[in-house]
């Protein structure tokens, strides 16, 4: 019985871990000091000088490289 309540802890705290491994925030900090959210990490498109990302309203956006000042990972 014990042993049984052991392995139910146990997986219990690696569904946890593997569920917050998983959930990645990334902030966009632009040259004006606006701050935009995103849960994918922004893409670089070469060809348009872009970076591109999906809001937190699940639309896909892009703004200009230049524009952008850091992406932080939270």
């Amino acid at each position: 019985m014990k042993e049984l309540k052991m392995k139910e802890l146990l997986l219990a705290i690696l569904s946890a871990l593997a569920l917050t491994g998983c959930a990645s925030e990334y902030l966009i900090v632009t040259n004006d000091g606006s701050v935009i959210a995103t849960e994918e990490k922004p893409k670089f498109d070469e060809e348009s000088g872009m970076m591109q990302f999906e809001d937190e309203e699940g639309r896909e956006q892009s703004i200009p490289r230049d524009s952008v000042k850091s992406i932080i990972e939270r």
